[in-house]
């Protein structure tokens, strides 16, 4: 019905022990694939432990036999789309061709600020995103070596070597709920797009813009896979359910639900689920930020990923 994965937040204490316990168990339990994000640090102290996202991806594509996984997403605004396309194509090549390469164009202002990088106003940085893609698109599927003349990004005669084992690379995953840039760019150059927290008439509504973009952009709607990342509640039991509930502060269910998360018991998480497969969705990323609750997740994979 729909690919179910779990998606972490690297930022938020991720370090050796903790990832290399959530990959076994991620791989054990069955879940399709295992994403994260791509951060320094947090948008807010404290600060804790992040471990580096490629060389993380890089353990695990040494060390799984079956997960998909990628980064959600990966941003040029820290990542020159060169280095980006290399490591990518190697990632992928070692895990033999389990990579989503998911890429952004960057948000978080603190961290850009604490190392120095440029964030860019909007427009500008999506500009420099579109050309970042480019870059990353022709490296990857084209063998000659490749010349680029942007505002943001130049290359001359560079080739990307070893080539990809996989034709064409790792397939790009272009993230985002933005109706106008993020849309388009999906459109013309994503294998997948992933929208954050939505609602499944919102969903429907900006998947049905998405199909009308593709075609715009003379490429087939099936072409491209549609995804979410989305925040989860969950409870094996109501009695776990409601710990978990007022762990929330003093959001509501149904206000939790309002924000686009899946909440519940099995049953209620299985309904939201098929609701979301029914507004078009594919594939599903759920955001477990307690990266010490091993039991949780193991609770989730029989449960609900079983029944699906």
């Amino acid at each position: 019905m729909v690919d179910l994965a779990i998606m972490i937040e690297g930022q938020n204490g991720l370090n050796w022990p903790r990832w290399q316990q959530l990959v076994k168990l991620v791989e054990d339990l069955g879940f399709y694939g295992l994403f994260r994000s791509d951060h320094f640090t947090n948008g807010r102290p404290p600060d804790l432990d992040s471990l580096e996202l490629w060389t993380s991806l890089t353990w695990l594509a040494g060390n799984t036999r079956r997960i998909q996984f990628g980064p959600l997403v990966t941003p040029f605004s820290f990542r020159h789309p060169a280095l980006t396309a290399r490591m990518a194509a190697a990632v992928d090549d070692l895990s033999g061709g389990r990579l989503t390469l998911g890429l952004g164009a960057g948000w978080q202002e603190r961290e850009h600020n604490m190392y120095g990088f440029d964030l860019l106003p909007p427009a500008e940085r999506f500009d420099r995103f579109e050309e970042g893609i480019q870059i990353v698109q022709k490296l990857l599927q084209q063998d000659e070596p490749v010349t680029f003349a942007g505002k943001y990004f130049q290359l001359h005669e560079a080739p990307l070597l070893p080539r990809p084992q996989r034709p064409g690379g790792p397939p790009i995953l272009i993230g985002g709920n933005g109706k106008g840039r993020t849309l388009k760019l999906a459109a013309r150059y994503a294998s997948e797009w992933n929208a954050i927290y939505l609602k499944p008439e919102e969903y429907q509504a900006l998947n049905r813009r998405l199909d009308e973009l593709i075609l715009a952009a003379n490429r087939e709607p099936m072409a491209v896979k549609r995804s979410m990342m989305t925040g989860l509640v969950f409870g094996a039991d109501q009695a776990a359910f409601d710990r978990r509930v007022a762990g929330k502060g003093n959001l509501s269910v149904e206000e939790l639900k309002q924000r686009g998360m899946i909440v519940g018991t099995p049953s209620a998480v299985i309904d939201q689920i098929g609701a979301l497969a029914d507004a078009g969705v594919q594939g599903l990323m759920l955001q477990w930020l307690d990266l010490d609750d091993l039991a949780g997740l193991e609770a989730l994979a029989n449960t609900v990923l079983r029944r699906l």
